[in-house]
C-alpha cells in the first residue's frame, strides 16, 4: 500500500510540475526583452539579404501604404533557415507587434509596429459607423479634426499608449474619416531634447524613430512650425 501511494504521490508530482514547466518556458519566451528580439530578427533580415543578392524579407504593400506599414517582414522568408521562429512578441506568432523594416534604400532596419493599438481605433470606428457620421469637434490643422467622444458614448476620451513616452496620447480623425495617434507630444519632446536641425517642411517622424526600437504607429506626417520650431501636421502640397 505505500508503494502504491508513494508511486502515486511521484506521478502526480510529474503531472504538476510539467503543468508548471510549459506556462513558464511560454512565459520566458515572450519575456526575452525586445532589444534581444530585434537583434535576431535583424540577424536574420541581414543573412537573407546577403544570400539573396540584397533582396528584402517583406511582404508586398500596395504603393499608398503608409511608409510605416509599408514594409512588414515576412517571417516565412527567414524561418527556420536565418530564425527558428517568429518572436514571441510577434504577431505571427500571437503577439502584438508587427516586424517592420525602415531605411529600406540604403540600410534596412528593424523596428516594432504596436498593434495594439488598432483595437481602439476599431472601436471607434464602430461608434461612428453605429452613428452614421464622425461627429467632429474642431479643426485643429488642415482636414485634421478632433472628435467630440460624448456623442460616441465615451465617458473618457480614448488614448493609445506612446511607446517613446508612456503618456497617453490623443487620437485625431481626418475629414475622410481615418482615425490616427496624435504624437506631437512626443515630438516636441524629441525636439528638446535633441539638437537635431529640421527644415519647415520635413516629415520630422524620424526623429522617434531613430532613437527607439518603435515606428509610430498609425500616424499622420509632421513638420515644424517655422515660427514656433513646434511639431504641427504636414499639410500635403495641391
Amino acid at each position: 500500500m505505500k508503494w502504491k501511494m508513494l508511486g502515486c504521490f511521484l506521478v502526480l508530482t510529474a503531472i504538476l510540475l510539467s503543468g508548471c514547466m510549459y506556462p513558464n518556458e511560454e512565459l520566458a519566451k515572450n519575456q526575452i526583452p525586445y532589444k534581444d528580439q530585434i537583434q535576431s530578427v535583424q540577424a536574420a533580415v541581414d543573412s537573407f539579404k546577403k544570400d539573396n543578392g540584397g533582396i528584402l524579407p517583406i511582404k508586398t504593400k500596395e504603393a499608398d501604404t503608409p511608409i510605416y506599414q509599408k514594409y512588414p517582414i515576412d517571417f516565412k522568408k527567414i524561418t527556420p533557415k536565418y530564425l527558428a521562429e517568429p518572436p514571441g512578441n510577434a504577431f505571427e506568432n500571437g503577439g502584438t507587434f508587427q516586424y517592420v523594416l525602415v531605411d529600406v534604400e540604403s540600410n534596412p532596419t528593424v523596428k516594432l509596429f504596436d498593434l495594439t493599438i488598432a483595437d481602439t481605433i476599431r472601436d471607434i470606428n464602430l461608434r461612428i459607423k453605429t452613428k452614421g457620421y464622425p461627429p467632429y469637434k474642431k479643426e485643429i490643422a488642415d482636414n485634421v479634426y478632433t472628435l467630440d467622444y460624448k456623442q460616441l458614448g465615451y465617458t473618457q476620451p480614448p488614448y493609445a499608449v506612446s511607446p517613446y513616452t508612456n503618456q497617453n496620447l490623443p487620437f485625431v480623425i481626418t475629414g475622410s474619416a481615418v482615425v490616427y495617434v496624435d504624437y506631437r507630444s512626443d515630438l516636441y519632446q524629441s525636439l528638446k531634447k535633441s539638437n537635431i536641425q529640421v527644415k519647415p517642411g520635413e516629415d520630422i517622424r524620424s526623429i522617434l524613430v531613430n532613437d527607439s526600437m518603435f515606428v509610430p504607429a498609425y500616424s499622420l506626417p509632421y513638420t515644424i512650425d517655422p515660427k514656433t520650431k513646434e511639431p504641427v501636421f504636414l499639410e500635403k502640397k495641391q
